[in-house]
C-alpha cells in the first residue's frame, strides 16, 4: 500500500491534526484513536500509532506507542517509511532518557544516527508539469515556484509516486495539458524538507529534490486524476503555506 491522501485513515489523521492546530487536543486524540481502530494495513497502523503516541500523558505510555509505531515501520521496511526511522529512534531515545535508562537511550540515539543517510529510493521517479518536453530534455533548478511566483527555486523536485506527480501537474501554472514525465536524477538528491516530518512522519509521499538536473526518459499517461472539488481544496491549502517553502 502506498500513501494516499484519500485513504480514510489518512483523512482521520489529517482531521486530528486540524484539531491540534485549533487547540483541541482531546478531539484530536479521539480522531487518532479512531484511525488506529479502523486501520487494517501496516501503513495505516504505523501512521495512526505515531499520532496516538504524541497524545499520551505518561512517558511510559508514549514509549509504548512509539515502539508500536516502530514495529509497524520495521514490518513495512520500504521507502514509504524508512525516512521516519531517525525521528522515531530519536523520540524513543528521549523517552528512555526521561525514564532514567541511559543505556537504552544511547542505543536508540545511535540507531537514529545510523539512519541519517541519503534516501535509498531507486524509483522509478516522476515529475509533474504542464510543459511540453521531449525524452532527453533536462529539467533544471532555477525555475519559478508554482506556489510562490516570486520565489526562484534552487532545486528541482520529483516523486516516486505517479499520482503525486499527477497532482503536481494539475496544480502547475500554465495552459498546457497535464504531463507526467519519467525522470532520472543526474546527481545526488535528498528528502524534500517541505514535507519530511512535517504533517506525516518521515517522507511517505516519497518526495525528493536535487540541485542537479533531472533527465526525462519517458512519459506516463495513466494516473489518478483529482476531481475539480479536490483540486480546489488543494489550491486553498497551498494558498495558506506562503512564506513557508524551504528552498
Amino acid at each position: 500500500m502506498e500513501f494516499n491522501p484519500n485513504n480514510n485513515v489518512v483523512k482521520l489523521c489529517l482531521q486530528g491534526m486540524n484539531q491540534e492546530e485549533k487547540g483541541k487536543p482531546e478531539e484530536a486524540s479521539k480522531l487518532f484513536l479512531q484511525a488506529w481502530n479502523e486501520g487494517t494495513s501496516d501503513l495505516e497502523k504505523f501512521l495512526a500509532a505515531y499520532y496516538v503516541a504524541r497524545h499520551q500523558k505518561s512517558i511510559s505510555d508514549k514509549l509504548r506507542w512509539l515502539e508500536t509505531t516502530l514495529q509497524f515501520a520495521l514490518k513495512i521496511n520500504d521507502d514509504t517509511v524508512k525516512s521516519a526511522f531517525p525521528t522515531l529512534y530519536l523520540n524513543i531515545a528521549k523517552c528512555y532518557e526521561d525514564l532514567g535508562d541511559p543505556g537504552k537511550a544511547k542505543k536508540n540515539y545511535e540507531l537514529a544516527a545510523s539512519f541519517m543517510d541519503k534516501p535509498s529510493d531507486k524509483g522509478p521517479f516522476y515529475h509533474g508539469t504542464r510543459a511540453d518536453l521531449q525524452v532527453g530534455d533536462l529539467l533544471t533548478p532555477g525555475g519559478t515556484s508554482n506556489y510562490m511566483p516570486e520565489l526562484t527555486m534552487n532545486h528541482i523536485y520529483f516523486t516516486a509516486l505517479v499520482n503525486g506527480a499527477g497532482l503536481a501537474a494539475a496544480l502547475a501554472k500554465g495552459d498546457g495539458r497535464e504531463r507526467v514525465y519519467v525522470v532520472e536524477p543526474t546527481g545526488s538528491f535528498e528528502n524534500d524538507p517541505n514535507v519530511t516530518d512535517k504533517r506525516f512522519p518521515g517522507n511517505p509521499t516519497r518526495s525528493y529534490r536535487s540541485g542537479a538536473p533531472l533527465k526525462i526518459i519517458g512519459e506516463v499517461t495513466d494516473w489518478v486524476r483529482q476531481t475539480p472539488e479536490e483540486l480546489q481544496k488543494w489550491r486553498e491549502k497551498l494558498a495558506n503555506v506562503k512564506g513557508q517553502i524551504i528552498n
